[in-house]
């Protein structure tokens, strides 16, 4: 079956969102649903239809592209579209797909669908098979998603922790992240991941799973 992604751009300079609207044409899986220069129009755009894909501006008068982001709870594959370099380590701790600086061609922009494209068809095979197979060392492991509780940073590598046991793999959190639905796994901090499913108590600064309390980064207080 032949994927498309619905796309939504959300930028306050007219010229910049018309650069958008016009390499999206050029690209023939994202279909660009809407274009919104005020934040709160592309929240409510969010509410009324299923997206795939946000193309967000980082710099804007009433609301950050960084702060709209984080007040989404299931997010959409994010691409940054900005002329300020100094966010991109902040973008990808909130798991943005890519990173665009302006003025950016039609290749770097083609180029960014196409991870957006393998990173939406890998989320829909998850959801079919409800495993992920992880690396570790020189072994492919099937981690069944039912079991896993959470997802630890550590340096180099992550923890896939279950029940039972702990899997480590050479993994960035965001490749972490990718691996996993959003709509089952939440980010709470730049060093967690935690299954929804697993959460027994939560508040504005903690949550508890088993017999773990994690910390809630302040950037995903509103996750």
């Amino acid at each position: 079956m032949k994927q498309v992604l619905n796309a939504i751009a959300v930028d306050d300079e007219p010229l910049a969102l018309t650069v958008v609207q016009s390499l999206c044409k050029t690209v023939p899986y994202v279909n660009l649903v809407g274009s919104y220069h005020h934040p709160q129009e592309a929240m409510e755009a969010l509410g009324r239809q299923k997206t795939d894909l946000l193309f967000l501006d980082i710099r804007m008068p009433d609301l950050s592209g960084i702060e709209f982001l984080q007040q989404l709870e299931n997010p959409p594959l994010t691409i940054f579209t900005t002329a300020h370099s100094e966010h991109a380590v902040q973008s990808f701790e909130l798991d943005a797909i890519d990173y665009l600086l302006k003025p950016f061609s039609a290749e770097r922009f083609a180029k960014a669908c196409v991870k957006a494209l393998e990173m939406h068809v890998l989320r829909l095979q998850i959801a079919e098979q409800r495993f992920i197979m992880v690396k570790s060392g020189y072994e492919q492991i099937k981690l069944p998603l039912q079991d896993l509780l959470l997802v630890q940073s550590a340096g180099n590598y992550v923890q896939f922790v279950l029940s039972t046991h702990k899997i480590v793999s050479r993994l960035t959190m965001s490749e972490a992240a990718a691996l996993l639905p959003a709509q089952e796994f939440q980010r709470i901090h730049r060093s967690y991941i935690v299954s929804r499913a697993k959460i027994t108590r939560q508040d504005r600064t903690s949550v508890n799973i088993g017999n773990y309390s994690l910390p809630i980064g302040s950037g995903y207080a509103n996750g």
